[in-house]
């Protein structure tokens, strides 16, 4: 994967993929917005295709993503929390499964951050909460103190 972000004019910078092209409009959307967005997207694909490729499907998919920073530098996230909310045609043990298959499998994006980052969800399944403030089975945020780390001269 390769990704290109040049500088286009005042906070615009635009990310070119291998496969298409985006702006990136600071600080109307900040990088950090666009990362979580990401976060976000990546497990929604799983939410959609997993179940396709069992022959069901998903409606009124929307995930929430919430995530709790440093205070100071680095302002990395500390916790993040999804909630997963949506309909189909299978029942809530296996609505489960698919949401566990994807912070514990598939989702790169998750599995990147799950190391450094506490990660819980909850899960709404045909108007029904099927669980709340689940913790993920792995990672669980690492308690490492990097000390102070002086920045590129500015």
């Amino acid at each position: 994967m390769k990704v290109t972000v040049s500088h286009q004019d005042g906070m615009k910078f635009e990310a070119k993929t291998e496969k298409s092209s985006f702006i990136i409009d600071c600080p109307t959307i900040s990088p950090v917005e666009y990362f979580l967005a990401g976060v976000i997207s990546c497990s929604a694909t799983d939410i959609v295709l997993l179940p396709k490729n069992q022959g069901k499907t998903v409606s009124n998919l929307a995930i929430d993503g919430e995530v709790v920073r440093n205070e100071e530098q680095p302002r990395k996230f500390n916790q993040l929390h999804l909630t997963y909310r949506f309909n189909s045609d299978a029942d809530d043990i296996m609505a489960s499964r698919w949401v566990m298959a994807s912070l514990e499998t598939y989702c790169s994006t998750i599995n990147t951050i799950r190391d450094t980052t506490e990660i819980s969800y909850s899960i709404i399944h045909n108007g029904n909460i099927v669980c709340e403030n689940q913790k993920m089975i792995s990672g669980g945020g690492a308690k490492i103190d990097l000390g102070k780390i002086e920045s590129c001269p500015s």
